[in-house]
């Protein structure tokens, strides 16, 4: 993996637009993380299974481990690929396709700005963004992203800290409307089954981006000594179009399978 040299002197991965078998696979595992997720939420929600753990921290912490995982691989990812402009128009575009689906077809269940919006959000911001960006050193640039991420945690919920840490309230005049949602200040009024803000996701999106700087060439490096596992890579390499498609498929098996009285 070559470098590339900004103006200021200052040295970052040139983009490969090659594919990573291990990291398609590790894409690939978690999507199949996900969809085992997704599974069992429609179970509970759509199909009324008794699932009282589903609803626990141990649920939490597996979907937690999924959206952890997909946002950071992306903006890890986000350097590497080529035509960014056009891969962020077509994620967020993704977007918007779910939001538009659930809004007309589930809106008791609708999905305004979920992972897909985020993702493509961070990717076109990060178009003009890069270049300024190149000029904050890697390791600097991750660390205050990693802690602004733990401090912005839970804006969502009108506070500053962690989880179960709570620092200090958000004034209540940010939360107003869909932008601020947007942004990471829902308003009194939002609602959304899935929802990733720009704040605080689009901090470990960054986290990637700066982690992929500091560190790329080393785990590239590792990654390419691994061995192959050519199912899981193939998923990741499709991982988008499985993403779109997953949730009717499973939702379409799940319902065939109560018709004939298995569920």
């Amino acid at each position: 993996m070559d470098a590339v040299t900004t103006g200021g002197g200052i040295q970052t991965p040139a983009r490969t637009g090659r594919r990573v078998a291990a990291l398609d696979a590790l894409r690939g595992l978690t999507l199949l993380s996900m969809i085992a997720y997704h599974t069992c939420w429609d179970l509970v929600y759509l199909f009324g299974a008794d699932w009282g753990w589903y609803r626990g921290s141990g649920a939490y912490l597996w979907q937690q481990s999924i959206c952890w995982t997909f946002i950071l691989l992306s903006g890890f990812c986000w350097s590497m690929g080529r035509r960014p402009l056009r891969r962020g128009l077509t994620v967020f575009a993704c977007g918007a396709v779910v939001t538009l689906v659930t809004v007309v077809f589930m809106p008791g269940e609708r999905i305004l700005f979920g992972v897909l919006t985020l993702i493509g959000s961070a990717m076109l911001l990060m178009v003009p963004l890069e270049k300024p960006l190149r000029r904050v050193p890697a390791g600097a640039g991750l660390a205050a992203c990693g802690a602004l991420f733990a401090l912005l945690r839970n804006v969502n919920r009108g506070t500053l800290g962690f989880e179960g840490l709570v620092l200090a309230e958000v004034p209540v005049g940010l939360y107003r409307n869909l932008f601020t949602a947007w942004l990471g200040f829902p308003g009194p009024d939002f609602s959304s089954t899935d929802y990733f803000s720009l704040l605080p996701w689009g901090l470990l999106f960054l986290s990637g981006y700066f982690l992929y700087r500091l560190w790329g060439k080393r785990v590239l490096a590792a990654a390419s000594r691994l061995p192959d596992c050519p199912p899981l890579s193939a998923l990741g390499r499709w991982s988008l179009p499985v993403y779109m498609l997953h949730q009717p498929v499973v939702y379409g098996v799940l319902l065939a399978l109560r018709g004939i009285s298995v569920l």
